[in-house]
């Protein structure tokens, strides 16, 4: 089976070669149960290296070492392991600091033996981070159209996104799901609103029209997908309204429900956001507008007209709510842990996050059809008030806040 990351060790040409050896085999049986390989030579994209700093004295040699991997395969976050003799943790703790002060993101897993269980559990997530990072590089988003116009501040240039954090933009014309509805229309197809599950929604105030063409919509963004090779995908989806009177709240409900990251409204930060959360987790988010915040109670109210079929139980259909047209999703979430968050910046490099506990599901008129109010465990929604990143947060279920935090440190955008 290939293994899982490379492991390349780097020792003192002053050390004795059979005691290096010796030391290295120590830890080597640990290391492969873990899914590693020892490799002298990592020359593999797409597999996460994890440098084994044996011994002390290596500091410039891992620097040259590193530098040789990056101008051949690029740069990236660098992941340092050691243990706790022959000066291994000095020498790694050496070598970040230099790499820290020229700007590079990386981390240190200090293992005290070949036998340290809660080591080995750091080292597996420091891994799973560093494949984070490289998926989240190789992510192409699909931008259906312009941003909305009201998003002023969740728009980054895609060079800088993609500097920052890795994803291409591929731009595709809202015309050409304009074509892929009118086509489908044109056949005859109809379109089917169904749960995860496969179950129907349990209530109903759109007539067959308005789900037909929801689900004609669902099926030209999937094709979308395909023909572009789109791992996300965010849209101007208010087009859909006005040119064509529907919605795409069910078809990025549905995207989400099949791994593929989908956003409203042309909101890039919000996609970025939801595609981390994904690969970290292995979970889809909501998305969704802060619609009240309770600075007393520290707990604010979220609302959006789509959510993952697979994070709700009961879910309704009505009409959107700002246009009073096509399909919108009312969800009732069960009570529990959760986590918000917002990534934002000029280059989407600072993030906002808290733990929180939703309390309950609201049905209120005059906001968009799903509803939580969730009071947080950590911080304060007044930094929402003060110091906003954006509109739109992303809500993901459990407490996730200190395993992402993790992340952001040593391998988020510098």
């Amino acid at each position: 089976m290939k293994p899982s990351f490379r492991i390349v060790p780097v020792a003192s040409a002053l050390h004795d070669t059979r005691a290096i050896a010796d030391l290295q085999a120590t830890f080597t049986p640990a290391l492969e149960r873990m899914g590693g390989a020892l490799w002298e030579d990592p020359t593999d994209p797409s597999t996460p290296v994890v440098w084994f700093v044996l011994t002390g004295g290596t500091e410039q040699r891992l620097l040259d070492a590193i530098a040789d991997h990056e101008a051949r395969l690029g740069a990236g976050p660098v992941l340092l392991l050691s243990h706790r003799g022959q000066n291994s943790l000095p020498a790694a703790l050496e070598t970040l600091a230099r790499l820290q002060q020229d700007g590079r993101k990386g981390r240190v897993v200090h293992l005290e033996g070949a036998a340290d269980e809660d080591g080995i559990c750091r080292l597996v997530d420091a891994v799973h981070d560093l494949e984070v990072w490289r998926r989240l590089h190789q992510l192409r988003v699909g931008v259906l159209g312009r941003p909305s116009d009201w998003l002023v501040a969740s728009v980054p240039d895609p060079q800088d996104l993609r500097a920052s954090w890795g994803p291409t933009m591929v731009p595709v014309a809202m015309e050409e799901i304009f074509a892929l509805i009118d086509a489908a229309r044109g056949e005859g197809s109809a379109g089917t609103i169904a749960n995860a599950e496969g179950r129907p929604p349990s209530c109903c105030e759109v007539d067959s029209e308005a789900v037909r063409d929801a689900g004609l919509v669902a099926h030209a963004m999937e094709t979308i997908v395909k023909l572009h090779r789109l791992d996300a995908i965010t849209v101007r989806c208010f087009d859909l309204v006005t040119a064509r009177q529907t919605t795409g709240c069910h078809a990025l409900a549905r995207l989400n429900d099949q791994g593929v990251t989908a956003a409203c409204e042309g909101d890039l930060a919000s996609t970025v956001g939801m595609a981390w959360v994904r690969a970290m987790l292995g979970e889809p988010s909501w998305m969704a507008n802060p619609a009240s915040i309770d600075e007393l109670a520290n707990s604010l109210l979220l609302a959006h007209c789509t959510v993952p079929r697979s994070m709700v139980g009961d879910c309704g259909l009505r009409t959107h709510f700002e246009s009073g047209l096509g399909v919108a999703l009312a969800g009732q979430f069960a009570t529990g842990p959760v986590t918000l968050l917002r990534v934002g910046g000029r280059r989407l490099e600072k993030v906002w996050m808290s733990d929180g506990d939703l309390v309950s599901t609201s049905a209120e008129e005059g906001l968009c059809r799903t509803q939580v109010r969730v009071c947080l465990r950590e911080g304060s929604v007044s930094d929402l008030l003060r110091r906003p990143l954006g509109n739109h947060l992303v809500m993901v279920r459990g407490h996730h806040a200190s395993r992402l935090r993790s992340w952001w440190e040593s391998f988020g955008p510098a």
